[in-house]
C-alpha cells in the first residue's frame, strides 16, 4: 500500500477508543475517518451514552465494544445483533479489552480516575498509549512511567500542552532541559476576583473561550485545577522536577506551550486552537500526516500576551503545586476531591469557590503516604472520595 504523501509502505494502526463517546473520543474518530489508509478502529469504551456508542459501532464496525453501566447492557447487545461486534459491559470489562491482542494503539480518553486501570493494563500489555486521559498520571505517575519504561511502551500525550512539549524535544534527547512552560488560556474568568466568582453558575463555568470540551475538564479549566494537573503530569511524562514546570496566562492559546534549554533557547510549539491536530500526531506518531484542517496566520494575529496567574483569587493552582511539590499520595488525593467537587458543582449542589473548599479540606484530612503502592493510590483515591462528599453531604 503507497502512503498517502509518498511511496513508503503504511501499516494500518488498529486503535482502541477507550472513552469514545467524550469530547476526545469522538474528535479521534473523526481523524480515524479521515484516514481510513492509516487507521481502523478495533476496540470502542463508553461509561453510559449507549446510543452514541451504537451508533459508532454501525458506522466504524469495530471488533468489539464496552458499556460501562451494565442496566444499557441488552440495549447495547440488542442493536448490534445483527452485526460481528462483540458487547461487553461492566467496568471489570474495560480491563478485560484492555487486555486484547488485536489492537495496536490505545486511544486513553476516559475522563478521571477511571481510566487509570484500563491504561495500566494496556502498558502492561506493550500497547503503545496515546494519552488524554490526565489523571492516570496524577493518581499514580510513578507507577505507570515505570512500567511504560520496562515494557518499552510509548506514551504520547494528547493534551495540547503537552502535545507541544512533547514535540518541542523531538531530536533534543541529550539537551538538558531547563524548564517547560505550560500555557494555560485563563479559562472564561480570566481577571475575575473572588467577589465575581462567587456568583458564577455552572452553565457560565462550561463555556470556555477557546477550546471545545467535555464538561469536566471545562470546569477545571474555568478553576484553573486542569492547569494544576497538567503541571503533575508533566512530571512524570517528561521526568522533571517540580522546580522545571511554569504556567504562564495565554489568552490567545496560539502558543501551546514552551521548552527552555541549558543554554537559554526556547522552543514553542503554535497553532490554532483545535484538539484535532494533538490527536492526530499522537496518533499518527512519528509521521504528521497531511490534513484540510484551518492554518494558523500570523499576520492576523496582532498581539500575543502573557502574564502570571492569579493564585491567589485561583487557589486550586496553589493547592495543585502543593501537590506536585510534596508528592507521595497528595495528587491522588487532590484530584479525587476535585472529581467529587465538580461532579457536584455541575449538579448545582456547591458553588464554584467551594471547589476549592472543598478540595483543600480533604487534602488536609487524608493520611500523608510518601511512597504509595498501587493498592495505597486505590485506597487513598476512595478515602478522598469519601471525605470530599462528606463535606458535600451526598
Amino acid at each position: 500500500m503507497k502512503g498517502k504523501w509518498g511511496s513508503k509502505k503504511m501499516i494500518k494502526k488498529r486503535i482502541a477508543i477507550f472513552g469514545s463517546t467524550g469530547s476526545i473520543g469522538t474528535q479521534a474518530l473523526e481523524v480515524i475517518e479521515a484516514n481510513p489508509e492509516l487507521f481502523e478502529v478495533e476496540i470502542l469504551t463508553a461509561q453510559t451514552n449507549d446510543a452514541l456508542l451504537i451508533q459508532q459501532a454501525l458506522k466504524h464496525k469495530p471488533n468489539a465494544v464496552v458499556i460501562g453501566e451494565e442496566k444499557k447492557y441488552a440495549a447495547v447487545k440488542d442493536a448490534l445483533s445483527a452485526t460481528s461486534v462483540k458487547v461487553f459491559c461492566g467496568e471489570k470489562a474495560l480491563e478485560e479489552a484492555a487486555d486484547f491482542d488485536t489492537y495496536d494503539m490505545m486511544l486513553a480518553g476516559i475522563v478521571g480516575f477511571a481510566g487509570l486501570k484500563p491504561t495500566l493494563k494496556a502498558v502492561e500489555k506493550g500497547k503503545a498509549i496515546a494519552l488524554a486521559n490526565k489523571e492516570t498520571l496524577v493518581v499514580a505517575g510513578d507507577i505507570v512511567m515505570q512500567k511504560a519504561l520496562a515494557n518499552k511502551v510509548p506514551v504520547i500525550p494528547v493534551d495540547s500542552e503537552h502535545s507541544a512539549i512533547f514535540q518541542c524535544l523531538i531530536g533534543e534527547s541529550r539537551n538538558p532541559i531547563e524548564k517547560i512552560i505550560l500555557t494555560a488560556s485563563g479559562g472564561p474568568f480570566f481577571g475575575k476576583k473572588p467577589n465575581f466568582l462567587v456568583n458564577v453558575k455552572r452553565d457560565h463555568a462550561l463555556q470556555h473561550p477557546n477550546w471545545t470540551m467535555g464538561a469536566k475538564i471545562s470546569i477545571d479549566s474555568a478553576t484553573l485545577m486542569n492547569k494544576g494537573l497538567e503541571m503533575i503530569e508533566a512530571r512524570w511524562l517528561f521526568n522533571l522536577q517540580p522546580s522545571q514546570i511554569q504556567v504562564v496566562i495565554h489568552p490567545q492559546s496560539i502558543i501551546h506551550s514552551m521548552v527552555q534549554f541549558a543554554d537559554g533557547s526556547v522552543k514553542a510549539q503554535m497553532g490554532l486552537p483545535d484538539m484535532k491536530l494533538p490527536i492526530q500526531y499522537a496518533l499518527g506518531f512519528p509521521q504528521r500526516i497531511p490534513n484540510t484542517s484551518p492554518r494558523l496566520d500570523l499576520r492576523k494575529i496582532s498581539v500575543l500576551n502573557f502574564e502570571e496567574p492569579d493564585v491567589k483569587t485561583f487557589r486550586n493552582l496553589t493547592l495543585a503545586t502543593e501537590a506536585l511539590y510534596k508528592g507521595g499520595n497528595l495528587p491522588c488525593v487532590l484530584n479525587a476531591a476535585n472529581e467529587i467537587a465538580v461532579w457536584a458543582f455541575l449538579r448545582n449542589r456547591i458553588g464554584f469557590l467551594d471547589i476549592t473548599a472543598v478540595v483543600e479540606q480533604t487534602m488536609q484530612s487524608i493520611s500523608f503516604i510518601e511512597k504509595p503502592n498501587l493498592e495505597e493510590y486505590f485506597e487513598s483515591d476512595g478515602e478522598a472520595r469519601n471525605f470530599a462528599a462528606s463535606l458535600i453531604k451526598m
